[in-house]
């Protein structure tokens, strides 16, 4: 009755830890780790054959500043050095692609001469206004792109500091590119010209390199060049494209070895090296099926008697060795056994050596293997929010100080649909910038349909010239070129710019008859009070015809589809009668006051058709259409009250009060006011 139970001895100091998934498993095995740290003498290690595992959990202690020794080192293409290089490389193939031109440009190795190692306002403007937006294709459009100020809302200071920063890395990276002039380059010559531009990037003010060719990253990737250079005369001339495929491979290959720096009681070993080391704390991980072991491997050309002829090896003689590999692993006085239950999102099943163990305990009346819940619990808690609650619609209250006195047109727009937009943009300053590589979309079309009306107009007031028709496309497609679209792309929209002018041509004639009179990006003001002070409405009108009869007709460019007659009656688009009530005020200065004629939408396409005129009030309205003193009238109404509405302390800027126009069109704040989580939590369940 004295006697021990020679199973329960035998599994003292082992345990399993069952994970979620691969994060779970990783966050457990750090933890392990650093709570090892806490013993004075010892050492812990990490078995496994899966390097993915490994890379995390190596990830995960350099929250706490710990590098562990690992057996696999870590790749060289996550190093700075290295990143860098293949920046260049591609830059080699496209020299202004703005995604990588600014990757380049934001490394922390690329300093250009610079007191601070910064770039500083230069490498803004030049983002701002050159490589957000529509791709150029080359270095003098991009500087036609930071030059062109459609809307006249560039400082003149930041696009100088653009288009100086912008010459000086076309200068830089001029070697580069130079050497595929002629189509293709050797590779010694490519990676001459490599080294070239890489040391003129890095340089500081007292011509030092930086860390680019110092530690274990950066001597590493200097071996890797300087091969290239001494050894490459056996591999034929290359293009640009396959020059930086070869040094991606080539890196792609190469491993660091962290040396001294690491700590020397922390291991990451292969299920190989683990045969020579011994720890006091080992943890067994990646033990599922196809993992550890992994599946017998489908000869394609030798079937198993074939093997057998030739005195080769059955498949299955590499599971025996993950067998003795994990039963010497499985010895050590403490061991800690890992698997994940899910990977990628799919379930596993565990590994044999796990079942076999198990089975082996139930046989002995052990109804299951120690569980380490601590380090499970550990892992769970270190992440967890606290009492997670989701977000409520946002609905700020902000000083009156801090609310807008002055609004444009298009933005009391913002202000009846979505408030919380106009206290984004308007009081907060946040303001959505351009992605870099952007499609060229309906916005670019419509400000270069913009700018052809206003050349057009601005050179042919009045009579209409006989090749009106080649002019506008001219301009329309001249305008799109300075936005950024590509040559192969305009060969579609030659083809509708030709059709739309044709349109344009009849519909110019038609409204020019009676010799009204044509002005065009038009500024306009009027002020009224309001409880929080004198309040400015801001227009600017795309084109105001004043008729002989006095009426001013207004006009707006679309190339998309106008708003509806019951968007404008319900004041949701308010554009057209908001700039009629600054019309009729006399709000611009050159025109003076005059009764607000049509409301008219000029939709401009290029399809069948062409293009359409919406208008949405007419000035001497027939029977059963809107007139539109009346829509002028009641708008303007309409703002008064909104205004006076939040000039309230107590009225907060709400989110998307009136979604019923805005979900084709979401707002550029909806990220910020988190509309998706209070929607899907219930909150916007009342506004369908």
């Amino acid at each position: 009755a004295g006697e021990k139970d020679p199973f329960k001895e035998g599994l003292k100091g082992l345990s399993v830890v069952s994970a979620a998934h691969e994060d779970e498993a990783a966050s457990v095995v750090a933890l392990l780790m650093r709570d090892y740290l806490a013993r004075e003498t010892g050492s812990c290690a990490l078995v496994t054959p899966d390097q993915a595992l490994a890379r995390r959990v190596t990830v995960k202690l350099a929250r706490w500043g710990i590098i562990p020794d690992s057996s696999a080192g870590m790749p060289l293409s996550g190093s700075p050095p290295a990143l860098l290089v293949n920046l260049l490389a591609r830059i080699m193939d496209e020299p202004v692609h703005p995604v990588t031109l600014l990757a380049l440009l934001k490394h922390p190795m690329v300093r250009l001469g610079e007191p601070d190692g910064s770039l500083g306002p230069g490498l803004l403007a030049l983002e701002r206004h050159g490589l957000r937006g529509p791709r150029r294709h080359s270095w003098a459009d991009l500087k036609v792109a930071i030059q062109w100020n459609p809307r006249k809302s560039k400082p003149a200071a930041e696009m100088s500091l653009a288009l100086d920063l912008c010459g000086r890395i076309e200068t830089l990276l001029d070697p580069a590119s130079a050497v595929f002039a002629s189509g293709t380059a050797t590779v010694r010559a490519a990676t001459q010209a490599l080294v070239e531009v890489l040391e003129s990037l890095a340089r500081d003010v007292d011509s030092n390199l930086g860390g680019l060719w110092r530690g274990a990253d950066g001597e590493a990737m200097s071996r890797l060049l300087a091969g290239l250079i001494q050894e490459s005369d056996c591999l034929p001339p290359v293009t640009a494209r396959a020059y930086g495929e070869l040094l991606t491979r080539l890196i792609g290959e190469e491993t660091l070895r962290t040396g001294n720096s690491t700590h020397s009681r922390l291991k990451i070993l292969g299920a190989i090296e683990a045969r020579l080391t011994r720890a006091d704390r080992l943890i067994v991980a990646g033990l599922e099926e196809g993992v550890w072991p992994q599946g017998a491997g489908l000869d394609p050309f030798l079937s198993r008697p074939m093997r057998e002829a030739l005195n080769l090896p059955p498949p299955e003689r590499r599971v025996g060795l993950a067998a003795h590999d994990f039963a010497q692993a499985a010895c050590a006085p403490e061991v800690i056994l890992l698997h994940t239950e899910r990977r990628g999102g799919s379930p596993t099943v565990k590994s044999r050596w796990l079942w076999r163990l198990q089975t082996l305990a139930l046989g002995a009346g052990i109804e299951s293997l120690p569980q380490s819940a601590e380090a499970l619990a550990w892992s769970r808690a270190m992440d967890r929010p606290g009492s997670y609650q989701p977000a409520t619609r946002p609905a700020p209250t902000p000083p009156l100080a801090a609310r807008p006195r002055k609004l444009a047109v298009t933005r009391v727009e913002a202000l009846t649909r979505d408030p919380y937009a106009v206290y984004a943009r308007d009081i907060l300053k946040l303001y959505a910038l351009d992605p870099p590589d952007q499609k060229v979309d309906a916005r670019v079309r419509g400000t270069a349909i913009h700018s052809a009306f206003e050349d057009f107009t601005e050179k042919w007031p009045g009579d209409l010239p006989e090749d009106g028709a080649r002019i506008f496309t001219d301009l329309y497609l001249a305008a799109l070129r300075k936005s950024g679209m590509a040559e192969d792309a305009l060969a579609r929209e030659t083809a509708l710019a030709h059709q739309a002018a044709a349109w344009v041509m009849e519909m110019e004639a038609e409204r020019r008859a009676d010799g009204r009179a044509l002005h065009v990006e038009l500024k306009g003001e009027m002020k009224f009070e309001a409880p929080g002070g004198t309040f400015t409405l801001e227009a600017r009108a795309d084109r105001i015809e004043l008729d002989p009869k006095g009426f001013g007709h207004i006009i707006d460019f679309k190339t998309g589809k106008a708003p509806s007659l019951k968007e404008v009656k319900s004041g949701f688009a308010p554009q057209l009668t908001l700039t009629g009530a600054i019309l009729a005020d006399g709000g611009f200065a050159a025109l003076g006051r005059h009764a607000p004629g049509d409301l008219t939408y000029i939709e401009v396409s290029g399809r069948r058709p062409a293009g359409a005129v919406e208008i949405r009030g007419f000035a001497e309205p027939a029977p059963k259409q809107a007139a539109s003193q009346d829509l002028v009238t009641a708008a303007l109404e309409g703002l008064k009250v909104l205004i006076t509405r939040f000039d309230d302390l107590a009225e907060p800027y709400t989110s998307r009060t009136a979604p019923q126009f805005l979900k084709a069109r979401p707002s550029d704040y909806d990220h910020l006011a988190r509309v998706f989580e209070w929607q899907t939590s219930g909150e916007g369940e009342d506004e369908e």
